[in-house]
Protein backbone atom coordinates (compact mmCIF):
# COMPACT_ATOMS: atom_id res chain seq x y z
CA UNK A 1 0.00 0.00 0.00
CA UNK A 2 1.38 3.42 -0.96
CA UNK A 3 2.07 5.92 1.82
CA UNK A 4 -0.67 8.38 0.83
CA UNK A 5 -3.28 5.63 1.09
CA UNK A 6 -1.86 4.62 4.48
CA UNK A 7 -2.03 8.21 5.72
CA UNK A 8 -5.71 8.40 4.69
CA UNK A 9 -6.35 5.15 6.56
CA UNK A 10 -4.56 6.51 9.66
CA UNK A 11 -6.52 9.78 9.54
CA UNK A 12 -9.77 7.76 9.43
CA UNK A 13 -8.51 5.60 12.31
CA UNK A 14 -7.87 8.70 14.43
CA UNK A 15 -11.20 10.27 13.51
CA UNK A 16 -13.10 7.12 14.53
CA UNK A 17 -11.10 6.92 17.78
CA UNK A 18 -12.07 10.46 18.74
CA UNK A 19 -15.75 9.73 18.10
CA UNK A 20 -15.59 6.59 20.27
CA UNK A 21 -13.87 8.48 23.11
CA UNK A 22 -16.47 11.22 22.94
CA UNK A 23 -19.18 8.55 23.24
CA UNK A 24 -17.49 7.35 26.44
CA UNK A 25 -17.90 10.86 27.90
CA UNK A 26 -21.60 10.72 27.04
CA UNK A 27 -22.07 7.42 28.91
CA UNK A 28 -20.19 8.28 32.10
CA UNK A 29 -18.98 11.40 33.93
CA UNK A 30 -16.71 9.51 36.35
CA UNK A 31 -13.25 10.38 35.02
CA UNK A 32 -11.70 7.18 36.40
CA UNK A 33 -14.14 5.11 34.36
CA UNK A 34 -13.84 7.44 31.37
CA UNK A 35 -10.05 7.06 31.44
CA UNK A 36 -10.21 3.26 31.80
CA UNK A 37 -12.65 2.84 28.91
CA UNK A 38 -10.76 5.32 26.73
CA UNK A 39 -7.44 3.55 27.31
CA UNK A 40 -8.91 0.27 26.06
CA UNK A 41 -10.05 2.00 22.86
CA UNK A 42 -6.72 3.79 22.40
CA UNK A 43 -4.67 0.65 23.00
CA UNK A 44 -6.63 -1.23 20.35
CA UNK A 45 -6.16 1.65 17.92
CA UNK A 46 -2.40 1.97 18.52
CA UNK A 47 -1.97 -1.78 17.96
CA UNK A 48 -3.62 -1.39 14.55
CA UNK A 49 -1.41 1.60 13.80
CA UNK A 50 1.70 -0.37 14.74
CA UNK A 51 0.71 -3.27 12.49
CA UNK A 52 0.42 -0.86 9.57
CA UNK A 53 3.66 1.06 10.10
CA UNK A 54 6.08 -1.58 11.43
CA UNK A 55 6.21 -3.33 8.05
CA UNK A 56 5.88 -0.21 5.91
CA UNK A 57 8.78 1.29 3.96
CA UNK A 58 8.39 5.04 3.52
CA UNK A 59 9.09 6.30 0.03
CA UNK A 60 11.02 9.37 1.21
CA UNK A 61 12.26 11.14 4.35
CA UNK A 62 9.50 13.76 4.28
CA UNK A 63 6.77 11.11 4.57
CA UNK A 64 8.49 9.34 7.45
CA UNK A 65 9.06 12.60 9.32
CA UNK A 66 5.41 13.55 8.80
CA UNK A 67 4.21 10.30 10.32
CA UNK A 68 6.48 10.35 13.38
CA UNK A 69 6.21 14.09 14.02
CA UNK A 70 2.53 14.69 13.22
CA UNK A 71 0.46 11.51 13.02
CA UNK A 72 1.78 9.01 15.56
CA UNK A 73 1.95 11.54 18.46
CA UNK A 74 -1.81 12.20 18.09
CA UNK A 75 -2.47 8.59 19.14
CA UNK A 76 0.26 8.21 21.77
CA UNK A 77 -0.61 11.56 23.40
CA UNK A 78 -4.11 10.26 24.07
CA UNK A 79 -2.70 7.18 25.80
CA UNK A 80 -0.38 9.36 27.93
CA UNK A 81 -3.19 11.80 28.76
CA UNK A 82 -5.74 9.23 29.89
CA UNK A 83 -3.10 7.20 31.74
CA UNK A 84 -2.18 10.34 33.67
CA UNK A 85 -5.84 11.22 34.30
CA UNK A 86 -6.44 7.71 35.61
CA UNK A 87 -3.48 8.04 37.97
CA UNK A 88 -4.48 11.51 39.19
CA UNK A 89 -8.17 10.81 39.73
CA UNK A 90 -7.76 7.34 41.24
CA UNK A 91 -5.32 8.74 43.84
CA UNK A 92 -7.26 11.95 44.50
CA UNK A 93 -7.79 12.45 48.25
CA UNK A 94 -11.32 12.47 49.67
CA UNK A 95 -10.97 15.88 51.24
CA UNK A 96 -12.18 19.46 51.15
CA UNK A 97 -11.65 21.99 48.38
CA UNK A 98 -8.50 23.41 49.98
CA UNK A 99 -6.75 20.03 49.96
CA UNK A 100 -7.95 19.23 46.45
CA UNK A 101 -6.71 22.60 45.24
CA UNK A 102 -3.22 21.83 46.56
CA UNK A 103 -3.40 18.36 44.99
CA UNK A 104 -4.17 19.69 41.50
CA UNK A 105 -1.64 22.51 41.86
CA UNK A 106 1.04 19.91 42.69
CA UNK A 107 0.20 18.18 39.40
CA UNK A 108 0.62 21.50 37.60
CA UNK A 109 4.09 21.80 39.13
CA UNK A 110 5.00 18.40 37.69
CA UNK A 111 4.10 19.73 34.25
CA UNK A 112 6.29 22.79 34.77
CA UNK A 113 9.20 20.54 35.78
CA UNK A 114 8.71 18.45 32.63
CA UNK A 115 8.86 21.53 30.39
CA UNK A 116 11.96 22.82 32.20
CA UNK A 117 13.68 19.44 31.78
CA UNK A 118 13.00 19.47 28.03
CA UNK A 119 13.18 23.21 27.44
CA UNK A 120 15.62 22.98 24.51
CA UNK A 121 13.60 20.48 22.50
CA UNK A 122 10.32 22.20 23.45
CA UNK A 123 11.71 25.38 21.91
CA UNK A 124 12.54 23.40 18.75
CA UNK A 125 9.00 22.02 18.68
CA UNK A 126 7.27 25.35 19.38
CA UNK A 127 9.30 27.15 16.72
CA UNK A 128 8.35 24.39 14.24
CA UNK A 129 12.02 24.04 13.41
CA UNK A 130 13.00 21.24 11.02
CA UNK A 131 16.80 21.17 10.84
CA UNK A 132 17.05 18.08 13.10
CA UNK A 133 14.06 16.19 11.72
CA UNK A 134 16.19 13.89 9.54
CA UNK A 135 17.87 12.60 12.72
CA UNK A 136 15.09 12.54 15.31
CA UNK A 137 12.02 11.50 13.30
CA UNK A 138 13.55 8.77 11.14
CA UNK A 139 13.74 5.17 12.32
CA UNK A 140 17.20 3.91 13.27
CA UNK A 141 18.64 7.38 12.86
CA UNK A 142 19.64 9.34 15.95
CA UNK A 143 22.49 11.35 17.42
CA UNK A 144 23.94 10.05 20.70
CA UNK A 145 25.15 13.57 21.48
CA UNK A 146 21.53 14.60 21.90
CA UNK A 147 19.51 14.02 25.07
CA UNK A 148 17.73 10.67 24.67
CA UNK A 149 15.20 8.87 26.85
CA UNK A 150 16.68 6.43 29.37
CA UNK A 151 14.39 3.76 27.97
CA UNK A 152 15.38 4.43 24.38
CA UNK A 153 16.97 1.01 23.84
CA UNK A 154 13.76 -0.70 24.97
CA UNK A 155 11.76 0.90 22.16
CA UNK A 156 10.56 -1.03 19.12
CA UNK A 157 12.75 0.45 16.39
CA UNK A 158 10.23 -0.45 13.68
CA UNK A 159 7.64 1.85 15.28
CA UNK A 160 9.71 4.42 17.16
CA UNK A 161 12.15 7.26 16.57
CA UNK A 162 14.24 9.04 19.16
CA UNK A 163 11.87 11.98 19.75
CA UNK A 164 8.33 11.21 18.57
CA UNK A 165 7.40 10.18 22.13
CA UNK A 166 8.40 13.62 23.41
CA UNK A 167 6.08 15.27 20.89
CA UNK A 168 3.29 13.05 22.22
CA UNK A 169 4.14 14.08 25.78
CA UNK A 170 4.00 17.76 24.82
CA UNK A 171 0.53 17.28 23.29
CA UNK A 172 -0.67 15.31 26.32
CA UNK A 173 0.76 17.90 28.70
CA UNK A 174 -1.10 20.71 26.95
CA UNK A 175 -4.36 18.81 27.29
CA UNK A 176 -3.58 17.86 30.89
CA UNK A 177 -2.83 21.49 31.76
CA UNK A 178 -6.28 22.45 30.44
CA UNK A 179 -7.85 19.66 32.48
CA UNK A 180 -6.13 20.75 35.70
CA UNK A 181 -7.12 24.38 35.14
CA UNK A 182 -10.71 23.27 34.64
CA UNK A 183 -10.69 21.27 37.89
CA UNK A 184 -9.31 24.24 39.81
CA UNK A 185 -11.90 26.55 38.26
CA UNK A 186 -14.66 24.14 39.26
CA UNK A 187 -13.40 24.15 42.86
CA UNK A 188 -13.37 27.96 42.85
CA UNK A 189 -16.87 28.13 41.34
CA UNK A 190 -18.44 25.81 43.90
CA UNK A 191 -20.73 27.79 46.12
CA UNK A 192 -20.85 30.79 43.78
CA UNK A 193 -24.14 31.92 42.27
CA UNK A 194 -24.70 30.79 38.70
CA UNK A 195 -25.17 33.65 36.26
CA UNK A 196 -27.41 32.87 33.31
CA UNK A 197 -26.10 33.93 29.92
CA UNK A 198 -28.00 36.82 28.29
CA UNK A 199 -27.52 35.01 24.95
CA UNK A 200 -30.07 32.48 23.70
CA UNK A 201 -29.44 30.32 20.61
CA UNK A 202 -32.46 30.98 18.40
CA UNK A 203 -31.46 29.04 15.27
CA UNK A 204 -31.73 25.25 14.93
CA UNK A 205 -29.73 23.02 17.28
CA UNK A 206 -28.55 21.02 14.27
CA UNK A 207 -27.08 24.24 12.88
CA UNK A 208 -25.28 24.93 16.16
CA UNK A 209 -23.80 21.42 16.22
CA UNK A 210 -22.66 21.83 12.60
CA UNK A 211 -21.01 25.15 13.46
CA UNK A 212 -19.30 23.87 16.60
CA UNK A 213 -18.15 20.68 14.89
CA UNK A 214 -16.69 22.67 11.99
CA UNK A 215 -14.71 24.85 14.41
CA UNK A 216 -13.63 21.75 16.34
CA UNK A 217 -12.31 20.07 13.19
CA UNK A 218 -10.32 23.24 12.42
CA UNK A 219 -8.67 22.88 15.86
CA UNK A 220 -10.03 26.28 16.93
CA UNK A 221 -10.36 25.26 20.58
CA UNK A 222 -7.19 24.84 22.68
CA UNK A 223 -5.17 24.18 19.55
CA UNK A 224 -7.07 20.93 19.07
CA UNK A 225 -6.06 19.57 22.48
CA UNK A 226 -9.59 19.04 23.75
CA UNK A 227 -12.29 16.42 23.29
CA UNK A 228 -15.40 17.28 21.29
CA UNK A 229 -17.64 16.38 24.25
CA UNK A 230 -15.92 19.06 26.38
CA UNK A 231 -16.50 21.68 23.68
CA UNK A 232 -20.16 20.65 23.38
CA UNK A 233 -20.66 20.82 27.15
CA UNK A 234 -19.09 24.30 27.24
CA UNK A 235 -21.42 25.51 24.47
CA UNK A 236 -24.42 23.98 26.24
CA UNK A 237 -23.53 25.72 29.51
CA UNK A 238 -22.73 29.04 27.83
CA UNK A 239 -25.97 29.16 25.82
CA UNK A 240 -28.10 27.31 28.41
CA UNK A 241 -29.20 24.70 25.86
CA UNK A 242 -29.21 20.94 25.46
CA UNK A 243 -27.74 19.56 22.22
CA UNK A 244 -28.82 16.00 22.99
CA UNK A 245 -27.13 13.08 21.20
CA UNK A 246 -24.73 15.18 19.14
CA UNK A 247 -22.91 12.09 17.80
CA UNK A 248 -26.10 10.95 16.09
CA UNK A 249 -26.68 14.47 14.78
CA UNK A 250 -23.14 14.66 13.35
CA UNK A 251 -23.68 11.31 11.62
CA UNK A 252 -26.91 12.63 10.10
CA UNK A 253 -25.20 15.88 9.05
CA UNK A 254 -22.40 13.97 7.35
CA UNK A 255 -24.85 11.81 5.36
CA UNK A 256 -27.62 14.25 4.43
CA UNK A 257 -28.38 14.57 0.71
CA UNK A 258 -28.13 18.37 0.50
CA UNK A 259 -24.55 18.25 1.80
CA UNK A 260 -22.93 18.29 5.24
CA UNK A 261 -22.38 22.07 5.45
CA UNK A 262 -25.88 23.42 4.85
CA UNK A 263 -25.86 25.79 7.85
CA UNK A 264 -22.28 26.97 7.28
CA UNK A 265 -23.11 27.82 3.65
CA UNK A 266 -26.17 29.72 4.87
CA UNK A 267 -24.02 31.72 7.31
CA UNK A 268 -21.49 32.45 4.56
CA UNK A 269 -24.20 33.55 2.07
CA UNK A 270 -25.88 35.85 4.62
CA UNK A 271 -22.56 37.46 5.54
CA UNK A 272 -21.63 37.97 1.89
CA UNK A 273 -25.04 39.54 1.24
CA UNK A 274 -24.68 41.79 4.30
CA UNK A 275 -21.33 43.14 3.08
CA UNK A 276 -22.74 43.69 -0.41
CA UNK A 277 -25.70 45.59 1.00
CA UNK A 278 -23.51 47.81 3.17
CA UNK A 279 -20.91 48.73 0.53
CA UNK A 280 -20.32 52.45 0.44
CA UNK A 281 -21.86 53.10 3.86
Amino acid sequence: MVTKAIFRKITKLHYDLELKINEVYDDDEDMVKVAEKSLLLIDECIRKLKEIISIHYFENIAEEVYFFRKLKPQFISKFIYYSTILDIESHKPSAGNKTLKKYYEAEQEKLKSFYIEHTEFYSYYRREATYLDHKIFIRNSYDLKMKLSYGFYNFDTSFTTSHDHLIARFLASQQLDNYLKKQLENLSDQGSTKTLSPLVWSASKVGLIELVYGLYQMRCFNGGNVELSEVIKFVERSLDTDLGNFHKTIFEIRNRKQGPTKFLHLVSDHLDQHFLNTEGE
